[in-house]
């Protein structure tokens, strides 16, 4: 008993090491996000001269909503970012499933393919890809980001490949005794217990679609852009000079909606951590 107490004593200086890095990282990643919202409830003349405001000026958030048409270029947003990340997860699960769970002619080189396809930049990609949008006459549409969902994500469908991988093979032997065919089974027993796939997946392309500034800039006019871009070029005083404050108002309440989603997603990761069984 005293060596085992011996050993869960530890000293002040092995506490230190131990978290020591954590807390630094920890505090390292906070100090962005602090300057953020101290700046934002700075006066303008404040900005780059007080390190605090002087009075808050909460009325940064209301002119930052105002000067952006928040709620509708948001709402643009929202739909756009949760368009595409429903269909790539749905479409890169299926996908995935069929590389994870069935045999066929070429299915490692086709895998290797579509891995090979995760390294080619997007940049790369988007000049060919603007001028096929232009002709089919698909801009100012969101039809490519429905495209580019319904081919799916080479990442999520590497995430996917190998976690549905890992599934015991007596799973899909016992549903097809049952007379399940692949999707039945795919959608009732693969589908229900891929959580933490599910959500890491999500997260990560909804927060393509919801950060990007390039795509949305250039092949979306104005009315029908995102947030992101709407928010590029709409905080100017009348002579045209950036309002810094106001910009960083702006931009704590863009961030809101990633912060929302990675708290309702992150339970179902840590959920899929903790629970080691497979649900019946």
């Amino acid at each position: 008993m005293s060596l085992a107490l011996a050993r869960r004593r530890t000293s002040p200086a092995q506490t230190g090491v131990r978290y020591g890095p954590v807390v630094v990282a920890a505090i390292a990643f906070a100090l962005p996000i602090f300057w953020l919202l101290v700046t934002s409830l700075k006066k303008q003349s404040e900005y780059g001269s007080a390190l605090f405001p002087s009075v808050l000026q909460w009325a940064n958030y209301e002119l930052a909503v105002e000067l952006a048409d928040f709620g509708h270029f948001a709402t643009n947003s929202l739909v756009l970012s949760t368009a595409y990340a429903l269909l790539a997860v749905l479409v890169s699960a299926l996908v995935g499933y069929g590389f994870a769970r069935h045999s066929a002619p070429g299915r490692g080189k086709l895998f290797m393919l579509v891995i090979a396809t995760w390294m080619v930049p997007n940049l790369v990609l988007f000049v060919p890809q603007f001028v096929l949008f232009a002709r089919l006459g698909l801009t100012n549409t969101y039809w490519p980001w429905i495209l580019w969902g319904l081919s799916g994500s080479p990442f999520a469908i590497f995430l996917f490949r190998q976690f549905f991988a890992s599934f015991p093979r007596e799973l899909d032997d016992a549903a097809e005794v049952d007379g399940a065919g692949p999707l039945r089974i795919f959608l009732q027993i693969y589908m229900p217990n891929a959580g933490p796939a599910i959500a890491a997946s999500a997260i990560f392309m909804f927060l393509w679609v919801w950060g990007d500034w390039l795509y949305p800039a250039l092949l979306l006019r104005q009315d029908n852009t995102t947030l992101a871009v709407r928010m590029a070029n709409a905080y100017l005083d009348p002579h045209g000079n950036p309002l810094q404050t106001v910009t960083m108002a702006g931009v704590a309440l863009y961030v809101l909606p990633l912060i929302a989603f990675f708290a309702f997603a992150q339970r179902f990761i840590v959920r899929g951590i903790v629970t080691t069984g497979i649900k019946g």
